[in-house]
């Protein structure tokens, strides 16, 4: 990896745009959070109960600007930086944002159907980070990280410790507060969304493919002779 001491980011160059409205926007929210009352993160936090309930759908995108702590939100912005500056630079601004919200509102989704009853909230920024981790894996594989600063290894080989991690802990963890099926969720939408596109370009090119399979049974549309260049006749 290449560092540049002026601005401390991989692959040398200053922070992309992106990265740093994330960053200042879960900066400021962490600050707020200091001095607003602790029901703040029942109301904007992940609490699966009451999105089911009360349909309090909008926790499943303002539960990442949440944080429980210093070190919290430290090592999130961390990795967001980290690893977010290179990828956004890659993809650009407005594609970027768009996998990092949807890993981050997939996460919540699953988070939220596989614990339906979970009443303790969830927060933090982990679904998109977690999203970031596994698309910096899929582009660089092999890439070396330093796993807890100390261990070298190779990405795609992180990512799925971590992968494994974040499984296993969503097992044995319970109503713990920590998100760990969240951040299987926001590599899972991620991984989806990277390899499927958007979503609602998928459904309009399935309903144009839809609608001229019935123009060819209403016309009767067969393929043509190899020696009219195979063009379609009506009959």
């Amino acid at each position: 990896m290449q560092y540049q001491t002026r601005y401390m980011t991989f692959a040398g160059g200053s922070i992309t745009p992106a990265v740093k409205l994330l960053l200042i926007v879960n900066v400021a929210v962490f600050f707020l959070q200091q001095f607003l009352p602790s029901q703040i993160i029942i109301l904007f936090g992940l609490v699966p109960a009451l999105i089911w309930q009360d349909f309090y759908l909008w926790q499943l995108f303002t539960y990442q600007f949440l944080h429980a702590g210093l070190f919290h939100i430290l090592f999130n912005m961390l990795a967001l930086w980290m690893f977010g500056c290179t990828l956004e630079r890659r993809w650009g601004s407005e594609f970027f944002l768009k996998y990092y919200f949807v890993s981050v509102v997939g996460g919540g989704i699953l988070n939220t159907l596989l614990v339906p009853a979970q009443i303790v909230p969830s927060i933090g920024a982990s679904a998109g980070i977690y999203g970031l981790l596994l698309a910096y894996g899929l582009i660089y594989p092999n890439q070396v990280v330093y796993f807890y600063f100390l261990f070298p290894i190779k990405m795609k080989h992180f990512v799925w410790i971590i992968g494994g991690i974040a499984f296993y802990s969503s097992i044995t963890a319970g109503q713990s507060g920590i998100a760990h099926l969240a951040h299987l969720g926001g590599m899972l939408f991620g991984y989806l969304y990277l390899r499927g596109g958007n979503p609602w370009d998928r459904l309009k090119l399935y309903l144009d493919e839809r609608r001229l399979a019935r123009l060819k049974r209403r016309f009767h549309l067969v393929p043509g002779r190899k020696d009219d260049d195979s063009k379609p006749t009506l009959h």
